[in-house]
């Protein structure tokens, strides 16, 4: 069975806090008629700090959207292959022995897509598949994962590596002030995640079964307006009640595998604000301890959308808490609505 490895994460160098968050909302937006809410808001996500790719100065500038493109692949060529060489290094493996790459992003666009520069610059095989993913959001994470189980169920023997790579903070634009864009502000931050699925072998999640769930009729809860300054977020209100509608779908794919959601020993999940959280706990029934890993990715650094998964997954690996058999659930949340889910068993079985 696929096993879903280490990740690898990485965070820019430049960092603002909450703190500087508020002070910089009631600097820019001091005369909004909704300010009040807005600093509530913001204040209550329970991010301490986020990590970008430039000094919060220019990411306040809009050079345009052609500039802002530029950006995005230069940033992506210098900071991708570090990542994705130690997510190799954790599930010890070498470039050429990696069948397909799936590539994540909702924060910027390139065709072709980065894959196709990868795997020249890091001598991946030609013959290496490419499946980029570029409007699943925050969803996106989950999807490679269970897309990287699809492909190992029909070539048992492969590997593939998911790559995420998320620079939000070129998505700031300075004349949307709506709350959702504002709050929006002071919760996205920069990151870069890779892990590799291997087919046989390998110490991590081995993977036993996925699904996908979409809540009919709120594809425009969470959505981008494209326009000539860039992509715009829109964010619904009702998005952080989405949990409710949500959980039974996650207890439907458990309950196919014979498992219960509510009674796994770890839970990797997107991390899109503290109420998605409290809320999964609530309708699952599940301690609030049981979403650590995700509440410390957002304390840390924000929502990192399609990363935000793997950053979780790799905290578990860190604390070195699970345990030979252990069940986990594994969900992401994104634009549609849409949910992600796979279900997996902690293996330490090395095979070569």
């Amino acid at each position: 069975m696929a096993v879903l490895c280490r990740p690898a994460i990485q965070v820019p160098e430049y960092v603002i806090t909450n703190e500087e968050t508020l002070e910089l909302a009631q600097r820019l937006h001091g005369d909004h008629p909704q300010l009040d809410l807005i600093l509530r808001l913001i204040e209550h996500t329970g991010v301490q700090k986020r990590h970008l790719i430039q000094p919060i100065e220019k990411v306040l500038q809009h050079p345009g959207f052609d500039a802002r493109s530029a950006t995005y692949e230069a940033h992506t060529k210098a900071r991708v292959p570090a990542v994705v060489r130690r997510a190799l290094d954790y599930a010890e493996l070498e470039p050429e022995q990696i069948d397909m790459i799936i590539y994540v992003s909702c924060t910027g666009f390139m065709m072709p897509p980065p894959t196709a520069w990868l795997i020249g610059e890091m001598n991946f095989r030609p013959e290496t598949r490419q499946m980029p993913i570029a409007q699943l959001g925050c969803a996106a994470g989950g999807a490679a994962i269970n897309r990287a189980h699809d492909f190992c169920t029909a070539y048992p023997d492969a590997n593939v590596l998911v790559v995420a790579c998320e620079f939000c903070s070129l998505c700031y634009q300075p004349t949307d002030l709506g709350v959702g864009s504002l709050l929006s502000n002071g919760l996205f931050g920069d990151g870069i995640a890779a892990t590799v699925i291997r087919g046989n072998g390998g110490t991590g999640v081995r993977l036993e079964r996925n699904g996908s769930y979409i809540i009919p009729s709120t594809e425009d809860w969470i959505s981008y307006a494209v326009r000539s300054t860039g992509f715009h977020f829109q964010l619904d209100k009702r998005v952080p009640g989405t949990m409710e509608p949500l959980a039974p779908a996650l207890q439907a794919v458990a309950e196919e595998h014979q498992w219960n959601a509510s009674k796994m020993d770890f839970y990797i999940i997107h991390a899109g604000g503290p109420r998605i959280l409290d809320d999964l706990s609530l309708f699952l029934d599940v301690p609030p301890e049981a979403f650590r890993f995700s509440r410390a990715t957002l304390t840390e650094y924000g929502n990192i959308a399609s990363a935000v998964v793997l950053d979780a997954l790799a905290r578990m690996f860190a604390e070195a808490s699970a345990l030979e058999g252990h069940r986990g659930l594994m969900a992401g949340f994104g634009p549609g609505i849409t949910a992600e889910i796979a279900l997996g068993t902690w293996s330490s079985e090395f095979e070569s």
